[in-house]
């Protein structure tokens, strides 16, 4: 398994936004737009994989100096619960705070809210609908 930061626009970012869009938008009947996709240039972009093959990703968004936003959390569903949603938040995490953040804040959705917990986060907000589904705004300070 090889985590890694990935550029925007190259092969693997392609393998990154169909895996989202199987898994976060199609159940959903949602798609991305060009203008989604743009606006990830300056995102941290990170990819788990296994030789070349994309099992799992996150976005970070900086949210002002000292917060990132992590976004877009998705993995192969044959490969949910064995570890790999785990490895994927403490590498961000580390990347995160290497690169001088210190916490980090999601929507999270409501059936991944034990998921987060187990990792250390708080949930910090009123349950709310995003996408047509119930989340929770969560954090965790680095």
């Amino acid at each position: 398994m090889a985590l890694k930061l990935l550029d925007h626009g190259s092969e693997e970012y392609e393998q990154m936004v169909d895996l989202r869009y199987q898994i976060l938008r199609k159940p959903l009947g949602l798609t991305f737009s060009e203008t989604d996709l743009d606006k990830e240039k300056d995102d941290i972009l990170i990819g788990c994989f296994e030789d070349d093959k994309l099992e799992g990703c996150c976005i970070l968004t900086k949210m002002g100096e000292d917060a990132v936003r992590l976004r877009q959390m998705a993995v192969t569903p044959s490969l949910q619960g064995k570890g790999i949603g785990r490895v994927l938040m403490v590498f961000a995490e580390n990347v995160a705070r290497d690169m001088g953040y210190r916490r980090i804040l999601m929507h999270a959705r409501k059936t991944a809210q034990g998921f987060y917990e187990k990792l250390g986060y708080r949930v910090c907000s009123d349950e709310f609908l995003e996408v047509t589904i119930p989340h929770y705004v969560m954090e965790k300070q680095l």
